[in-house]
C-alpha cells in the first residue's frame, strides 16, 4: 500500500489518509480525484475497515467499474467484490430489492425507463379524457420527475398551494390526478421509474427506523462523488445515512455543477461544511491534464462566475499552443474547417481518429459535423443518440423479457400482448384495462381469471389470450433453471419474433435482425461475465437490471478509432488531446433559454468551462456569422464567453470581430430624404460622377481596377489549381464532396474535365473551369 500512497502528491496524500470524520475535496479538473478516492477507499480497508462497510456512490456505472478493478489490483479481488459502488439508481436499487416488501412492492419490481414513464402518462391522459396539447406526455413526465427529485409526493403536492395554481394558471388543474393516477398504476404493477429508486428509498428510510439504523450500521463509511451534481433526493439519502457516524468524503468541483436542469442543487456543495461538524477541506488544483494555456484560459472564464468555491487550479504543464478562434460563414464551412484541420492535424502529428472530439451544446449541430466528417472519410460516432437499449425490436423482445420477470409490468405486457400479431386487438386491450382498473388487478391477473370476469370477449380471443398466457408461464417455469442468454434464444425463437423480423428482407429489415443478435450476443457477454460476480446467477433479473440503469453516461469506446461527437454534458469526465468547441454563438451558447437570471449563465460559463478542461493539448472554438434555425437562415454573433476569455490566450485564425450593432429604432420611421429639395452642387474636379452611361475612357479606368473579394474574412478557402497542371492519379480535395482521385482529364481551354472518383461521392466529372480543387498529394 506504502507504493501506492508514494504516487500520489502531498495535495492528494492527506484526504487519503485522514479515516474518520467528514471532509470535502474540492477537485479542480484533471487534479486526479479518481485517484484520491480509489486510494482512499483501498486505505481504509488497508487499515482494517471491512470491505461490507464501505459504500461508494459514484456519476456513473462505468466509472465505478473503473475504481473497484483499480482496488481490486491493491487489495484484492475478492475484497473489492464486497464493496457496495454504484450509481445512487443503481446502490439503492439493490438496497430496495433487500426492503421493498416493507413498502408493498415484490423484490422483483419491474424498473421503467423514461419511455415506459411517457408512454403510461400518455394511456392515463387519453383514459381521463383530456386534451392532449394541453397535456403534453412528455412534459408531464418531466414534470412529474422533478416533483419526485424536489420529494414532493402526490400527498405533497396536494398540499402545496403555489404548485397546484402553477398548474391551473398552465391549464393543467388536473395534474394532480395524474400524478395521483401514474403513481397508483406503477405501484399495481410493481414497477419504479428512476426517480422512484430514490423516492423510496427516501421513504423506506424515513417510515422505517429500524431500516434506517441498518442501513447506517452497516454504511460506517460513505464516499460521493461528483457531489456538486447531487439533487435535493440523494442529498437527503446521503445525509441520512452518514448521520450516525459522519464518516463521509464527498469530492467534486463547484467549477463543474452542470446539471440543474436533472435537478442538481449546487448548494449541496456549497453548504456541506453547514451539514456536519469539524469539517476537513482539502483542495486539489494541480492540474496534470491539460497545458498551462488551457488551465489559464479556464480560470480566466469561470473567475466571472460570482458563485463558487476559493480555489486557483493551476498546472506545472508545458504553455502548449494558444486556443485557436475561427470565424466561418455558416455552418456548413464550420463542419467543412473541423474536417479539414482534424485531417491536417493527423496528418502533421500522425494521430488517431479517436484522439479528437468535436463538442456541441445542442445534439442538432451534430448534422453539419456529420456530413463534413463523411466526405472527408474520417470515421466518427455519436454518443448519446439513440441509445441501442432504445430501438424497436430490442424493446420489444426486452418487453417479453421483463414480463416473464414481472408479469404484473402492464408497460411491458401491452407492447407484446399482440406483437407478432397473434389476433389481440386494441380494443381487447381497451377491455381489459377497463377491467384491471375496476378490479384493482394487474392485467395479466384479469387474463388468468377470464372465467371469473364477466368481459364481453368472443371464444376464439379468449382461447388467444390463455395461449398468451401459457406460453408466458411457460417461459418463467424455464427462467428457473436456464440462464439469460439460453432462456432469451428461447422466447426469441418461440413467441415468433425473429420469423416476423426475417420476413422483412429490406435493408431496414436485416439491421433490425441484425440488433437481435447484437442483443443476444450482449446477453451472453453478461452471462459470462456474472460468473466473476459473487452470489450472480446470470440469471434474467440480474440482465434486466443492468439494461435499465445503463445511462448514456456509460460510453464504453471499444477498440474503434474513431472521432467522438457529443453534447458537453455528455463530455464530463472524459479527456481528448484535441478538442473542437463548436457553436460558439450567442443564443446557441450561452443557450437563448438559460439566460433568464445570473444562476442560469453561470451554469452555461460553468458547462463553457467543463467543456474547455476536457482539452490536453489543443482546445479549437468555432463559430458562423448565419446558421439555419427551424429552416431559415439566421445572422450569429460570437458568444460572449470566447471575449471572456484573456486575449493573451487566444489565436485568431480570423480576424477579431466586433459585436455587430443592432439598431434599437427601426430605421423607416425617418422616411426618405426628397432629394428635390437639395441644391445641386458642382462636382469636385477630378473623376466624373456616373450619373449616366460611362465614356470608353472611363470603363478602361475602372476595367484597370482589381475587383474586392466578396468572400468575407475568415472564410475557409480551398486555392484552386490551374487546370493545366491536374493529371490523372493525383490526389485531390473539393470543398463539397471531400477527398478523391483523379481518374482522367480530358478536353482543352475552357472545356477540360476532370473525372475524379471521390472517397465519399462516387465518380464525378466536374468543368474544371469552375471546380476549385486543391492537390494534397
Amino acid at each position: 500500500m506504502e507504493d501506492y500512497i508514494a504516487e500520489l502528491n502531498d495535495a492528494q496524500r492527506a484526504p487519503t489518509l485522514q479515516v474518520d470524520g467528514a471532509m470535502i475535496v474540492i477537485a479542480g479538473a484533471g487534479s486526479g480525484k479518481t485517484r484520491v478516492l480509489t486510494y482512499r477507499i483501498a486505505y481504509l480497508m488497508y487499515k482494517g475497515v471491512d470491505s461490507f462497510n464501505i459504500l461508494a456512490l459514484t456519476f456513473t456505472n462505468k466509472a465505478a467499474r473503473e475504481m473497484k478493478a483499480r482496488i481490486a489490483k491493491i487489495v484484492g479481488a475478492s475484497e473489492a467484490k464486497n464493496l457496495w459502488m454504484g450509481t445512487f439508481h443503481s446502490i439503492f436499487a439493490k438496497l430496495l430489492r433487500y426492503e421493498a416488501d416493507k413498502l408493498g412492492y415484490p423484490s422483483n419490481f419491474t424498473i421503467y425507463d423514461t419511455q415506459d414513464s411517457q408512454r403510461l402518462i400518455s394511456s392515463i391522459i387519453k383514459e381521463m379524457g383530456l386534451d392532449k396539447d394541453i397535456y403534453k406526455y412528455k412534459q408531464i413526465q418531466s414534470r412529474i420527475s422533478s416533483y419526485k427529485n424536489s420529494l414532493i409526493t402526490v400527498k405533497a403536492y396536494y398540499q402545496n398551494a403555489e404548485l397546484m395554481e402553477a398548474d391551473a394558471m398552465a391549464k393543467r388543474p388536473r395534474m394532480g390526478e395524474i400524478y395521483e393516477a401514474y403513481m397508483d398504476r406503477c405501484f399495481k404493477a410493481g414497477a419504479m421509474d428512476f426517480d422512484d429508486l430514490l423516492l423510496k428509498t427516501n421513504e423506506l428510510l424515513n417510515r422505517f427506523p429500524e431500516v434506517l439504523a441498518k442501513y447506517q450500521d452497516r454504511f460506517r463509511y460513505i464516499l460521493v462523488d461528483e457531489y456538486q451534481d447531487t439533487n435535493h433526493s440523494q442529498y437527503l439519502i446521503v445525509r441520512a445515512l452518514s448521520d450516525k457516524f459522519q464518516n463521509i468524503c464527498v469530492v467534486g468541483d463547484d467549477a463543474q455543477s452542470i446539471y440543474a436542469f436533472r435537478g442538481a442543487n449546487i448548494n449541496n456543495i456549497l453548504n456541506f461544511q453547514k451539514d456536519y461538524d469539524n469539517v476537513q477541506m482539502y483542495r486539489l488544483e494541480q492540474n496534470y491534464r491539460s497545458t498551462r494555456n488551457i488551465v489559464e484560459a479556464a480560470n480566466s472564464i469561470i473567475d466571472k462566475n460570482k458563485t463558487k468555491l476559493d480555489k486557483v487550479v493551476w498546472t506545472a504543464n508545458e504553455y502548449g499552443p494558444k486556443i485557436k478562434v475561427n470565424r466561418l460563414i455558416t455552418d456548413a464551412d464550420e463542419g467543412r474547417y473541423v474536417a479539414s484541420s482534424i485531417f491536417e492535424n493527423q496528418m502533421e502529428h500522425q494521430l488517431d481518429n479517436g484522439k479528437f472530439a468535436i463538442l456541441y451544446r445542442t445534439n442538432a449541430q451534430s448534422r453539419a459535423m456529420e456530413d463534413a466528417l463523411r466526405k472527408r472519410g474520417i470515421p466518427y460516432r455519436i454518443y448519446g443518440g439513440l441509445s441501442f437499449y432504445q430501438r424497436k425490436e430490442v424493446k420489444d423482445l426486452l418487453g417479453y423479457l421483463r414480463l416473464i420477470v414481472n408479469p404484473k409490468d402492464e408497460e411491458a405486457l401491452k407492447r407484446v400482448i399482440n406483437y407478432p400479431a397473434r389476433g389481440i386487438g386494441h380494443a381487447t386491450v381497451d377491455k381489459l384495462i377497463v377491467a384491471a382498473n375496476h378490479y384493482g388487478r394487474s392485467i395479466f391477473e384479469v387474463i388468468e381469471h377470464l372465467d371469473r370476469i364477466n368481459l364481453k370477449i368472443n371464444s376464439g380471443t379468449k382461447t388467444r389470450l390463455e395461449n398468451f398466457m401459457n406460453m408466458i408461464k411457460s417461459f418463467q417455469v424455464s427462467n428457473q433453471t436456464m440462464d439469460a442468454f439460453a432462456l432469451t434464444e428461447m422466447v426469441a425463437k418461440q413467441t415468433g419474433l425473429v420469423q416476423e423480423l426475417k420476413k422483412d428482407s429490406t435493408p431496414e429489415g436485416v439491421a433490425r435482425m441484425e440488433n437481435i443478435e447484437e442483443l443476444l450476443n450482449g446477453i451472453r457477454d453478461f452471462v459470462e461475465g456474472q460468473k466473476e460476480v459473487v452470489d450472480s446467477t446470470g440469471g434474467l433479473s440480474e440482465f434486466l437490471e443492468d439494461v435499465a440503469l445503463a445511462t448514456d453516461m456509460d460510453m464504453d469506446k471499444g477498440d474503434d478509432d474513431r472521432v467522438a461527437l457529443m453534447t458537453i454534458h455528455l463530455a464530463k469526465g472524459l479527456e481528448f488531446p484535441y478538442v473542437y468547441i463548436v457553436g460558439m454563438e450567442e443564443d446557441l451558447f450561452p443557450s437563448g433559454m438559460s439566460m433568464n437570471t445570473r444562476s442560469e449563465l453561470e451554469e452555461e460559463r460553468r458547462l463553457f468551462y467543463v467543456a474547455l478542461t476536457r482539452a490536453e493539448t489543443q482546445a479549437y472554438l468555432t463559430y458562423a456569422q448565419s446558421r439555419y434555425r427551424w429552416g431559415k437562415l439566421v445572422d450569429a454573433e460570437p458568444s460572449r464567453f470566447i471575449e471572456e476569455i484573456d486575449d493573451q490566450y487566444l489565436e485568431y485564425i480570423t480576424p477579431i470581430e466586433t459585436r455587430r450593432y443592432k439598431p434599437l429604432v427601426d430605421k423607416d420611421i425617418f422616411g426618405e430624404v426628397d432629394k428635390s429639395k437639395l441644391r445641386l452642387k458642382k462636382p469636385i474636379s477630378g473623376t466624373p460622377p456616373l450619373a449616366h452611361k460611362p465614356t470608353e475612357e472611363q470603363l478602361r479606368k475602372l476595367r484597370k481596377l482589381r475587383p474586392v473579394s466578396n468572400a468575407p474574412s475568415g472564410s475557409t478557402r480551398i486555392t484552386s489549381t490551374p487546370s493545366d497542371n491536374l493529371a490523372a492519379g493525383m490526389r485531390v480535395e473539393h470543398m463539397r464532396f471531400g477527398l478523391g482521385k483523379i481518374v482522367r482529364v480530358e478536353g482543352m481551354g475552357q472545356d477540360r474535365k476532370a473525372e475524379i472518383n471521390f472517397d465519399n461521392g462516387g465518380l464525378k466529372k466536374l468543368l474544371l473551369r469552375f471546380a476549385k480543387l486543391k492537390v494534397i498529394e
